[in-house]
């Protein structure tokens, strides 16, 4: 049996060549290291809003509108200071037990 109505989950994982960028109702809540495992709550995407995904073509990137896809990179903007992630490989969701290991100030 497959649940045809909308999705409810809140957390998503985009994993780039380097990084996992963990957000919960579009708010970067970890950034996890893939070489080593390591949790990163310094690193500037943390608390930073989801705010669309830039697409690569030929020539260039554009923003688009499009739910954020393999291929692109996330755009987080805060303040004056915005974020463009490497180019997306995999877009997970996260285990209830990696959602339970976010370090303490992201829960």
């Amino acid at each position: 049996m497959s649940y045809e109505g909308s999705e409810r989950r809140v957390h998503q994982v985009f994993v780039t060549r380097n990084s996992e960028y963990h957000v919960r109702a579009d708010v970067c809540v970890a950034v996890r290291e893939r070489a080593g495992e390591r949790w990163r709550d310094d690193h500037p995407a943390v608390g930073r809003r989801l705010a669309g995904a830039l697409k690569h073509v030929p020539g260039g990137i554009i923003p688009t509108m499009e739910d954020v896809q393999i291929g692109h990179s996330v755009y987080f903007r805060r303040g004056e200071r915005d974020l463009v992630t490497s180019a997306i490989e995999r877009i997970e969701r996260p285990a209830r037990a990696v959602v339970a290991a976010y370090p303490e100030r992201l829960h």
